[in-house]
């Protein structure tokens, strides 16, 4: 290819990324957009995305699970991205002949695969490097010599009677647990985010609780009581002194910021 071919390739390329209006369905999406430098191209995006600082200047469609497909329509949007609870809303966008793309985003390698896709489809450069930071994080993380089962808690709540979401199966929490070699203290088979009762949990019996709070979401919790209402409960995770809670932004949220998760986590598993 000469120089020139090169060069009005590249310009084509760059001019196609710049006339993209990019609609992004989930938090995840938009900070993975943003990591690929396509930060500029969303036009909208769902509620609940903070992350980078940009994209809280973003207008906002509708919810994460219900977004309007009127205000998707009235920014004129060439591609709109979304992940499988948005097919019903990407099946009607094809009636209106808009490019979109459904991304799953529930393990650590769908998460890699996705991450690749959009760059592809953006025609974004900036993928491998994402990639290669997930890698490294997984090739670092701290491996237990000495597995034990762990349990994953979403949300810190005072009353443990009602149901409490842990991480079940074929998500990429239970990918964690297992790469900072340990075990999944839930061994049903249900789906990837199980909901459990008091009596759940204490026949679950796990060895370690890690509880994931969000101050932000959660700031009328009494920290203190809850925490001492888990440590109250008849499992090997309080008798070993083994329940903690963490409260980090990037937690829940399945991108390419998982290299930071990965960190985290084996870290508390494994000190």
């Amino acid at each position: 290819m000469s120089i020139k071919t090169l060069l009005l390739t590249l310009l084509f390329i760059l001019n196609l990324s710049a006339n993209e209006r990019i609609i992004s369905l989930s938090p995840s999406i938009t900070e993975i957009l943003f990591a690929l430098d396509r930060g500029e191209n969303i036009v909208a995006t769902s509620s609940f995305s903070l992350y980078p600082e940009k994209a809280k200047k973003i207008p906002i469609i509708g919810g994460y699970q219900n977004p309007h497909l009127e205000k998707v329509l009235s920014f004129l949007p060439t591609l709109v991205v979304g992940q499988s609870h948005n097919q019903a809303l990407l099946d009607k966008l094809k009636h209106f002949k808009i490019k979109t793309l459904m991304l799953d985003l529930k393990s650590i390698q769908n998460i890699k695969d996705s991450i690749a896709t959009l760059a592809k489809t953006t025609s974004s450069l900036q993928d491998k490097q994402l990639i290669t930071n997930i890698d490294n994080a997984l090739l670092k993380a701290n491996k237990n010599v000495n597995p034990h089962s762990v349990m994953i808690v979403y949300g810190l709540r005072e009353d443990l009677r009602n149901a409490t979401y842990i991480a079940g199966h074929n998500i990429f929490f239970e990918d964690i647990i297992h790469e900072c070699g340990n075990t999944n203290a839930y061994t049903e088979n249900s789906t990837s985010q199980p909901t459990l009762n008091y009596e759940n949990i204490i026949a679950v019996n796990p060895e370690q609780v890690i509880i994931l709070h969000s101050l932000a979401t959660e700031a009328n919790v009494d920290v203190k009581k809850a925490l001492q209402n888990w440590y109250d409960l008849p499992i090997k995770a309080s008798q070993n002194n083994k329940i903690s809670i963490v409260d980090e932004s990037y937690l829940h949220i399945p991108s390419h910021r998982i290299a930071l998760t990965i960190e985290r986590l084996c870290k508390e598993m494994n000190d």
